[in-house]
């Protein structure tokens, strides 16, 4: 951005920010349920990244489900937006004309800056899945500390890019537990359904499902899981089914039904970069730099924050740094990026007047995944589409909620997958370490079990009704259970601990946390719909109070 065009932007900016004043929090709500007069400027062109110097209403850090929320209703609601990602855009084709790479197929688009893959399953009928690959910036981050690994999308769009696609709203009854100082009333009516919609959320045809080739694995997992007293339940999805039929037809190029899912779907799946951050770019109003890294953010001397950003190369080193500053900042990194940047800001005096709750609260969703082994008359079929569909919900009686996952290795193996979300007690604290200049969490493999023996509750059963086993060979040799991972990191940041009841950091006027560090450790479900309706509710506070 030129100099001229920065001051342009900045002198709009300062009269946006009067107007919104002066109107009050009308405008606020008016903009965020999406009836506030919009003047598109039409899809902003790529941009270059922001330059050392520039001055920006808003930053946004991260471009994952609370980033783009918050990004989308501050343009919408009048403010100049600059949100940074360390991940790549994702918007160029490689050598084999798809933006992503293939689960079965991975190369050094599929993991971040490591040498060697990191898959979640790491064998397979007794092989070693993992490959050598080129050091890249890719889009997984297999991110390992002490007692465990984090995988967490790298790119603009977060975690969207990498997930399952589940959309799973909690049981209201459950909500309480997962965010108790939150109206639960407010939330259901209106802000996940505001999530709902905002992600293009949507059930699978009950019909197609009971005929769908691609569905065998997760009609074998019902039939299972419905024998031995378990309820089935449809699960919503981020995909659009009309493509995945016409996958199934043989009409279009296949996404999921090619196994699309670890490393990006090149195709049918909405991810961020289809909904929110489509409308994002629409607004004309907010400016995106990828392979841009935050190290500090510490007050500015004339109001405002003075924010230092790392420019990384595709190789994952540092080409320029850069200094800029925000009049308000908002934490979107994910719980895990969130959570290290602040924790590492207190301790080093950048902001020392955050709170101790800083880092704590910390949780892996109760994730623990296992396998089971059919009998030959329950194949599960060579073909099988990524996005599950299908959960069993042992919450109340077990403390578990299991989705019935794909296992897409192209042939047949009778085998049925799962991911548990349960009902983990146990919370972990990110602290600084001085010496080694980085954050660290104190999670311990064996605050596992508790997810273990919920998920038993499920699986014992349905082994004894069936006469079946457990697999041995996902994980390592003769091990059960993977142990070893999240997909749902969540706290760190906790809301009205660490921050208030709507994101405002203690301690600083202008600082602001909206991503899944505000959720203390798990949601029952999967949790994306939960981090972007809570980022909903809290944007329109903000907005009607705090510009």
């Amino acid at each position: 951005m030129s100099d001229a065009t920065m001051q342009e932007s900045e002198t709009k900016g300062v009269s946006r920010r009067r107007f919104i004043t002066g109107t009050g929090s009308l405008l606020g709500a008016a903009a965020i349920v999406g009836h506030a007069p919009r003047a598109w400027a039409g899809v902003r062109a790529a941009a270059a990244p922001i330059g050392s110097g520039a001055h920006v209403p808003a930053l946004v850090i991260g471009t994952g489900y609370g980033g783009s929320v918050a990004a989308l209703r501050l343009a919408e609601a009048g403010v100049d937006v600059h949100m940074v990602e360390m991940g790549m855009a994702w918007d160029t084709p490689g050598a084999d004309g798809k933006i992503f790479a293939n689960t079965t197929r991975p190369d050094d688009r599929s993991f971040w800056l490591r040498t060697r893959t990191k898959q979640p399953l790491s064998n397979f009928l007794g092989f070693p899945l993992d490959k050598n690959v080129n050091c890249r910036t890719g889009i997984l981050d297999a991110e390992e500390f002490g007692g465990i690994t984090v995988y967490q999308g790298r790119g603009v769009g977060g975690g969207s890019l990498v997930n399952g696609g589940m959309a799973v709203t909690p049981r209201r009854e459950n909500f309480g537990a997962i965010l108790p100082t939150v109206n639960a009333a407010e939330m259901y009516a209106t802000y996940y359904p505001r999530a709902n919609s905002g992600l293009g959320v949507g059930t699978i045809d009950p019909a197609w499902f009971d005929s769908a080739d691609c569905y065998q694995y997760a009609r074998v997992g019902r039939k299972h899981a419905q024998r031995s007293g378990f309820p089935f339940l449809f699960v919503p999805a981020v995909y659009d089914w009309d493509y995945m039929k016409q996958e199934a037809a043989g009409t279009v190029p296949r996404s999921a039904l090619d196994g699309e899912i670890l490393y990006g779907n090149n195709h049918g799946k909405k991810s961020l970069q289809k909904t929110y951050i489509e409308r994002i770019r629409a607004t004309g109003r907010v400016t995106i730099s990828p392979l841009h890294k935050v190290t500090t953010v510490t007050p500015a001397p004339g109001g405002g924050y003075t924010v230092l950003i790392d420019q990384l190369n595709t190789g994952g080193q540092t080409t320029v740094t850069k200094t800029v500053t925000a009049d308000k900042v908002f934490f979107a990194a994910g719980s895990v990026g969130t959570s290290k940047l602040l924790v590492g800001l207190k301790a080093t005096g950048a902001l020392p007047l955050l709170n101790d709750e800083i880092g704590r609260g910390w949780g892996d969703n109760g994730n623990v995944m296992c396998g089971r082994a059919n009998h030959l008359w329950d194949p599960t079929g060579k073909v099988q589409s990524s996005i599950p569909t299908g959960g069993i919900d042992n919450w109340d009686a077990g403390g578990a909620f299991a989705e019935i996952a794909p296992l897409p290795t192209g042939i047949e193996t009778w085998a049925s997958f799962y991911l548990s979300i349960t009902k983990n007690p146990h919370r972990a604290r990110f602290t600084w370490n001085a010496a080694a200049a980085k954050a660290e969490l104190d999670w311990q493999t064996a605050w596992k079990q508790p997810s273990i023996d919920a998920a038993k509750t499920i699986f014992d059963k349905i082994n004894r009704k069936e006469g079946t086993i457990y697999r041995t060979d996902l994980f390592g040799t003769y091990k059960i259970w993977g142990d070893h991972l999240t997909y749902h990191p969540l706290g760190g940041a906790v809301l009205d601990k660490a921050t208030d009841n709507h994101g405002r950091l203690h301690g600083y006027s202008g600082l602001y946390v909206i991503d899944g560090a505000l959720i203390p450790g798990n949601t029952s479900v999967n949790p994306f719909v939960t981090i972007t309706a809570l980022a909903e509710r809290n944007i329109e506070r903000i907005i009607a109070t705090d510009l």
